[in-house]
């Protein structure tokens, strides 16, 4: 099935595409871009970077703007996945839902008007388990935002890797947290993964920060040779 991935440039929705490639053929990106930066449905930090990771796929990119508001944003994503189902032919789409039934049912219901299949190849999934397979499996990903205690700036640019997951799952022991991120805890920038043609390497970053809250924002970057 020719699929396109709802794709933020975050672990989740890079490792739905993954798992996904292995039934189904890829053929664009539906990124959507928010005004609003605590928007229910899309990931904000470093969303412009998608253009890249774009070009590092080898995959075209639909991007759709909104103004992000609760619901109305709804009618945004579903024009940019008419835009793709009309250009690149898609049967369906990819997303990272992971456990947000609020994110999930909307899209299934807007796939369902527009006659695509809607699948979320990591639903359910353990979230300590999720983030093992993501660094097992070769994916280079940097904490790119921080949203709740005890996260602080220093969490910022850091790579997933074992020693940052046996950090997380002292947290979630501890304060409750989501691993994954899931409650909005955290977001994430992927730099490299197994179908890039070509990996990102930042040049220039900053840090926004204050006490628990805070993003990496990537001022420039360029891709390398593999």
């Amino acid at each position: 099935m020719k699929l396109g991935a709802l794709f933020s440039g975050g672990k989740d929705s890079a490792y739905a595409m993954f798992k996904a490639m292995g039934k189904h053929e890829i053929v664009c990106l539906i990124t959507m871009v928010s005004k609003n930066d605590e928007s229910y449905m899309f990931h904000v930090p470093n969303i412009h970077l998608t253009e890249m990771q774009a070009e590092a796929m080898n995959l075209p990119l639909v991007k759709e703007n909104t103004e992000g508001v609760k619901e109305e944003e709804l009618k945004d994503l579903k024009r940019a996945l008419q835009k793709a189902k009309d250009k690149y032919n898609i049967e369906g789409i990819t997303t990272g839902a992971l456990a947000s039934n609020y994110q999930r049912e909307r899209i299934a219901k807007l796939c369902d008007e527009l006659g695509l299949e809607c699948i979320n190849p990591l639903w359910g999934m353990d979230q300590i388990q999720l983030l093992k397979e993501v660094v097992e499996n070769g994916f280079k990903v940097i904490i790119s935002g921080i949203f709740a205690e005890p996260l602080t700036e220093k969490w910022l640019g850091k790579e997933i890797d074992s020693e940052l997951i046996t950090e997380l799952i002292k947290l979630k022991d501890k304060y409750r947290i989501n691993p994954a991120g899931e409650g909005g805890e955290l977001e994430s920038t992927v730099l490299d993964a197994p179908f890039f043609r070509k990996r990102i390497e930042v040049l220039d970053s900053e840090i926004r920060a204050e006490k628990h809250s805070g993003v990496l924002i990537i001022k420039d970057a360029k891709l390398v040779d593999k």
